[in-house]
């Protein structure tokens, strides 16, 4: 297992994007309004805001917290001697989620400082390519208890696993193509179609790793 201070050298520029961050709501928070917008719907539309503290540091902090969980689950694991056959997509997974919060972060105070109007098509795509680049190295993923689809069965199985990501991957990759498609469609029903988008690409593994373990257990 990889020391901690090793992992901490690899991940000097995600360090850096991470005090970038807590820069950033530094710099913007004099300017802020009382209420900041933290939340959008399926639409892309803002539908909640919160205090000018939390909008210049909540999302700082969300990516300290969810650096520190990176840091900690190949050492508490069960599963921990797997992360090493996963290594460089749990590090991209890392890098992806980083970058996605802080771009989010951006988004945020140039929208609350009136610099840039909010376009919904703008949160739409950036889930969506979250989607797609998480889709594109979700097959990689190896047994283990935090990271992936976790289910009764594919936690069970090992083989049941692997190929419920391998099913989930290309779905994921798919689900994003289509929204960033219907976000440039202006059509009303963009709301739904993310909901029923988001539903298929998470169902559909849920209930194809049930299936697959009792065919694996019918075998035995």
């Amino acid at each position: 297992m990889e020391k901690i201070s090793s992992t901490l050298k690899k991940d000097w520029l995600i360090i850096i994007l991470i005090i970038l961050g807590f820069a950033l709501g530094a710099y913007f928070y004099p300017s802020l309004p009382d209420r900041v917008p933290i939340h959008w719907n399926a639409r892309g539309e803002i539908n909640g805001y919160g205090s000018k503290l939390f909008g210049a540091f909540g999302l700082p902090l969300i990516n300290l917290g969810m650096y520190l969980m990176f840091l900690a689950l190949p050492y508490i694991d069960p599963k921990r001697k797997n992360y090493a056959s996963f290594k460089s997509t749990y590090q991209f997974q890392k890098y992806l989620l980083m970058v996605f919060f802080l771009g989010l972060e951006v988004f945020t105070l140039l929208i609350s400082t009136g610099v840039v109007v909010n376009r919904p098509i703008f949160i739409q795509i950036m889930i969506s390519l979250l989607f797609i680049l998480l889709g594109n190295v979700m097959g990689r993923v190896r047994h283990n208890y935090f990271i992936g689809i976790k289910t009764p069965w594919t936690l069970a199985n090992e083989e049941v696993w692997r190929k419920t990501h391998r099913l989930a991957a290309p779905l994921w990759v798919i689900g994003g193509i289509i929204n960033i498609l219907l976000s440039f469609t202006g059509i009303n029903f963009n709301g739904i179609a993310f909901i029923l988008i988001l539903a298929v690409i998470s169902l559909v593994p849920i209930v194809y790793s049930y299936f697959a373990y009792q065919k694996i257990v019918s075998k035995k």
